[in-house]
């Protein structure tokens, strides 16, 4: 877990003060704050932006749902955060970054990025990630009336053509804890992954399990999840990503710590998040 020091910004326990207080007492005052743009928190997450974690109607130039919105989990965790650290919600510009750029090394033109990035060391190296802001386990979704559909351990996933999006610990989490005996399917996109578990190019499609829930309410006729991995080897950590070596970090820290302890972290989960729950675990 990356956290960084923060003098000063530890004592507040209210937004109000964090706007209130002088950059030079409060590292943490908005004017004080590390931005790509003064006095604008740019935010960055990739398009299409999908439910649950985004909502709203698609609107130009995002697909499928609106980050600025304000709806699904992280554009309401993402707002939740701006208003602690100063910010009305007009102050706040979304802009589209692509899935493997959010954490690739090199400069940044967001301040932070949201969307579903699991931390991991490697990843760690090049850029700065937050405090979790949700815990999540990966799923695996397949089509009914199919063998997969039937599996019931991690096991009887290795004998199937499985894929997920590349980059991400998904295709991960196939090749170091699944270890199918076919090679697995990689895709630019969440979109051609989904696509080809539609179309039959692959058995089983393994992402998060609030995003599984959406490929099958949505995106996937008849589908289902056959289940979810055990946490011991499946948990994973979503955090904000920064460019590395940004104090922002710090800030944005401290604002969870914040939305976690005031219970608002959790309401924004069981508003947007409730369904996770339901899956049948794979050992």
């Amino acid at each position: 877990m990356v956290v960084l020091a923060l003098a000063g910004c530890g004592g507040s326990s209210s937004s109000s003060s964090q706007a209130t207080t002088s950059s030079s007492d409060n590292p943490c005052a908005k004017s004080a704050l590390n931005l790509v743009n003064a006095g604008q928190l740019t935010v960055g997450t990739d398009n299409p932006a999908f439910p649950p974690w985004f909502g709203g109607k698609e609107k130009s130039p995002w697909k499928v749902s609106d980050p600025r919105s304000g709806e699904g989990f992280e554009s309401a965790v993402a707002y939740a955060v701006a208003r602690k650290l100063g910010f009305a919600n007009s102050e706040v510009k979304w802009i589209v970054v692509p899935f493997n750029t959010s954490f690739a090394p090199g400069p940044k033109k967001f301040d932070f990025d949201i969307n579903e990035i699991s931390y991991t060391p490697a990843r760690a190296k090049v850029v700065d990630f937050s405090d979790s802001y949700y815990d999540v386990n990966q799923a695996v979704v397949g089509k009914r009336g199919t063998k997969i559909a039937q599996a019931q351990s991690t096991a009887d996933l290795q004998g199937f053509k499985l894929g997920a999006q590349l980059g991400t610990t998904s295709y991960q989490y196939i090749k170091e804890f699944i270890k199918p005996s076919k090679q697995p399917a990689v895709f630019d996109t969440n979109d051609a992954a989904v696509a080809a578990l539609k179309n039959g190019q692959i058995d089983g499609l393994v992402v998060d399990l609030p995003t599984a829930f959406y490929v099958t309410a949505a995106q996937v006729p008849n589908s289902k999840i056959v289940g979810q991995f055990p946490t011991g080897n499946a948990g994973e950590r979503f955090g904000m990503v920064f460019q590395k070596g940004n104090k922002l970090v710090g800030c944005v820290n401290h604002s969870l710590n914040q939305l976690k302890a005031d219970g608002t972290l959790q309401k924004i989960q069981d508003k947007w998040l409730a369904k996770v729950g339901g899956a049948p675990i794979l050992h």
